[in-house]
């Protein structure tokens, strides 16, 4: 007895050991995507093509690629093609670049063309709209964040039953739970814009939420299959950019149809 309550402390240590880490990654990397998002225009497309060009080279590098930059150069491709041409463009090259990929170096290197091809062409699109761009662009990353560090904290403090053990064995369901509560809640609060909850915002912040507790899902499990604890090693505490956009890349296209079914100028939750 006495031998299993000493171990308590130290269990308890361990759930919360890479937040610093975590928190000191997010505190460089969160400013520099706030300020680019911001400005929009070419920073925020600048921002997004870096990104994608990692997100390739990583992909390659997953996919056991002898040159990993093949898949950065396809996917660059993608995001000139939105940049020149718009996001209809931008999608008619994603499909090309797929076909062409899986035939040329096979079929899970190829799907990592569309897997973050997509979410790169509606994360563009998204923010380059006019008049609510910016806004929309920031009701999805306000989401998303809130989500992971509501799923974060909650499942760590509360702990329970696992949500899909054979995928991701961290996860819980009072994480998920609360990383949809707290995503949500955090849409619709900024879609207030200091006045409480909009009220129509909290379906969307939640549909963003499950979208990208989905993503990050089918990241782990991807990384299940191959054998791999992290994607990579480019954000210390959070493993790779697919670790870290994961969610983005699932709940991008969906906030993306959002606006579309929208339009006229109006936010994404109308």
């Amino acid at each position: 007895m006495a031998h299993a309550l000493s171990e308590m402390p130290a269990q308890r240590s361990q759930k919360w050991s890479d937040f610093g880490v975590r928190a000191a990654s997010s505190v460089v990397l969160g400013p520099i995507a706030l300020l680019c998002l911001w400005h929009g225009g070419w920073a925020w497309a600048i921002f997004i093509g870096v990104a994608m060009a990692g997100l390739g080279y990583e992909w390659g590098k997953l996919a056991g690629l002898s040159r990993p930059v093949l898949l950065s150069a396809m996917l660059l491709a993608v995001w000139l093609g939105e940049i020149e041409g718009g996001w209809i463009a931008g999608m008619v090259i994603v499909w090309a670049m797929t076909a062409f990929g899986v035939w040329l170096i096979g079929r899970f290197a190829g799907s990592g063309i569309p897997y973050a091809g997509i979410g790169g062409v509606a994360l563009l699109w998204l923010r380059l709209q006019p008049g609510v761009g910016f806004m929309d662009t920031l009701f999805l990353i306000i989401v998303v964040w809130s989500t992971d560090i509501g799923a974060y904290v909650v499942g760590r403090m509360m702990g329970g039953a696992k949500l899909a053990p054979k995928i991701s064995p961290g996860k819980t369901w009072s994480g998920s739970v609360g990383g949809l509560l707290i995503g949500g809640l955090a849409g619709a609060l900024l879609a207030g814009g200091g006045h409480g909850i909009a009220l129509a915002a909290i379906a969307p912040g939640f549909l963003l939420s499950v979208s990208a507790q989905g993503g990050d899902l089918l990241e782990s499990a991807i990384k299940r299959k191959l054998g791999v604890k992290d994607s990579g090693n480019t954000i210390p505490g959070h493993g790779g950019l697919f670790d870290r956009l994961d969610g983005f890349l699932a709940a991008a296209p969906v906030a993306a149809v959002l606006a579309l079914c929208v339009h006229g100028g109006l936010p994404l939750w109308g």
